[in-house]
């Protein structure tokens, strides 16, 4: 199964005509996460005909304004929609703080919300998904997460159907990777001759942030590597801008990637400054990682 994922908001601080606040949202199955929350989110929701009823978690990354202020307004929907699940909220150190104080400034939303501040390894997993969170310096507490599906063991239906194997139990051992033998022929079946390893795949989401050696940890080997690109090294002053701000340069971005020896690389955060530049943008970095994309809001990807 892949995972999909879907541009909510690509902009920096201050949204443009094309480019919302941030928000990213990545689906597996049952599962709908979203890292971020730009304000208007629960419109973009409308505009790309998705249901936020059917989100299950909220990854907050910092709480920065641009990537929080939609917060309200989507519980708010939420609520008046009628969401029944409970609906797990992961933040950075003081998450639970902010929250109790939006809720003392709007009401208390009337849906279930747990809420979870988090740090760093492993935040969550579930029998195929594990979520990974590492400590970025963006000058608040801040998080980047990575979404990890586990190797899988799957049947050759091919060879399966050849042995004409009733539907029964032994099929669920055959892929736990446990011999079984057949109940009419009585003879063994390996499972090692009916199934083969389905590589897991993984989706790394670096958003504000300076660039250190735990973010390529993170994001090591990822699928693709989703990361912010706020200003441009081959600028004046925007390696300076950047340090000074605690976000990266395209290039800087690049860099990670590289490192991490990811498969596929997508910039977002795109400042309004680069709205009309934006090759600038891909030319810096396909200096450092060639695989390199920008993405845009409401666009889609699978991996």
């Amino acid at each position: 199964m892949d995972i999909s994922i879907t541009f909510l908001g690509t902009g920096s601080s201050m949204p443009t005509e094309k480019r919302n606040h941030t928000g990213i949202l990545v689906s597996y199955g049952s599962h709908n996460f979203l890292v971020d929350c730009g304000e208007g989110i629960q419109r973009q929701f409308k505009i790309a005909k998705l249901n936020p009823c059917k989100l299950t978690h909220i990854f907050i990354t910092h709480w920065h304004g641009d990537h929080t202020f939609g917060i309200p307004g989507l519980l708010e929907t939420l609520a008046m929609s009628g969401y029944k699940k409970k609906l797990l909220l992961y933040g950075p150190r003081g998450t639970k703080e902010k929250l109790s104080l939006i809720q003392k400034t709007y009401g208390s939303f009337k849906i279930q919300l747990e809420v979870k501040e988090v740090s760093s390894g492993k935040i969550l997993e579930s029998e195929d998904l594990e979520i990974h969170s590492a400590p970025a310096s963006h000058g608040s507490p801040t998080n980047s997460y990575a979404f990890i599906l586990k190797d899988k063991l799957r049947i050759d239906k091919s060879k399966l159907k050849k042995l004409k194997l009733p539907n029964s139990p032994l099929i669920a051992k055959l892929q736990q990777g446990k011999d079984i033998v057949h109940p009419l022929t009585k003879k063994k079946i390996k499972a090692s001759q009916l199934t083969y390893l389905q590589k897991g795949k993984k989706l790394s989401i670096i958003l504000d942030s300076t660039t250190s050696e735990s973010l390529v940890k993170l994001s090591k080997n990822s699928d693709l590597l989703i990361c912010e690109a706020s200003f441009l090294s081959s600028e004046d002053n925007g390696e300076s801008l950047a340090k000074e701000y605690k976000h990266m340069t395209a290039k800087q971005a690049a860099t990670i990637a590289k490192k991490a020896k990811v498969s596929a690389l997508i910039l977002t955060h795109i400042s309004q400054r680069y709205e009309h530049v934006q090759q600038k943008i891909l030319d810096e970095a396909k200096k450092i990682f060639r695989n390199v994309s920008i993405a845009k809001d409401f666009s889609t990807i699978k991996i």
